[in-house]
């Protein structure tokens, strides 16, 4: 099989514990209006690469993971090519590299659900990014509701399958203490989170858009104030969360 990928990073730091290879898929279903990476959501311009050309690439660096790093497939969005991401994280598997899958959650439905299973069963962290927890504003945020994604973090709970939740704060769309607390309720409902991450949003990619013609939709806007993520850190921290990274 081959995939359509966008790039990779050798050395990533920030998705997943320790050393990780990142692999960029691309293609995404949704269009987040504070995406740093608008060159990933078609399959323009994309790379071919076979599962072999991963693995040998990312095996180069397997001595500098340690213990803890490994493998991370993010995007654009992975499952977007989800049999060529299931073959590959299978492969990995073969070489006891430790996986992870970053995703927003949003193409997992109940028709689909047997290939989650087989997905899961080759992915030992998944990195679910939760855009906003009030419907209506997922909408407005990403064009998609949220339904899909919120049942595969219940789907992951059920699963027993580890999982770290990322949200993104943003001043005016998600920094707000009502939707934090409501997000709060959310996760607590679920078994097997390890980890909150809250990401303070940045306006790194606006070059990107500049590159690709495309108006930037949140011109004006700043990254939250430190003493906004604190807050945001406070609400979201969840004592039961294991101490595993």
């Amino acid at each position: 099989m081959e995939g359509k990928i966008h790039s990779f990073e050798s050395f990533g730091t920030v998705d997943g514990p320790g050393i990780r290879f990142v692999i960029f898929f691309k293609g995404c279903p949704l269009r987040c209006l504070y995406c740093h990476n608008p060159d990933t959501w078609t399959f323009e311009n994309s790379k071919t690469y076979s599962e072999d050309e991963i693995i040998k690439e990312a095996l180069k660096y397997k001595g500098y993971w340690g213990e803890k790093g490994g493998v991370t497939i993010t995007g654009g969005e992975p499952t977007l090519q989800l049999d060529f991401l299931i073959s590959l994280l299978k492969k990995f598997k073969e070489y006891n590299v430790h996986t992870a899958v970053d995703t927003c959650g949003y193409l997992f439905n109940e028709n689909n659900k047997d290939k989650y299973l087989e997905l899961i069963k080759y992915t030992d962290l998944f990195l679910l990014d939760i855009k906003h927890i009030n419907n209506e504003e997922h909408i407005k945020l990403t064009s998609k509701e949220n339904k899909s994604i919120l049942n595969f973090a219940k789907f992951l709970s059920d699963n027993n399958k580890s999982m770290w939740i990322r949200h993104v704060l943003v001043p005016t769309i998600t920094d707000n203490d009502s939707y934090l607390y409501q997000l709060k309720e959310f996760i607590e409902s679920l078994k097997t989170v390890e980890k909150v991450e809250v990401l303070p949003y940045h306006t790194l990619g606006v070059n990107k858009y500049k590159m690709l013609n495309i108006k930037y939709p949140l011109e004006g806007i700043n990254s939250p104030s430190k003493e906004r993520v604190m807050n945001a850190k406070n609400i979201l921290e969840v004592k039961k969360y294991a101490a595993k990274y």
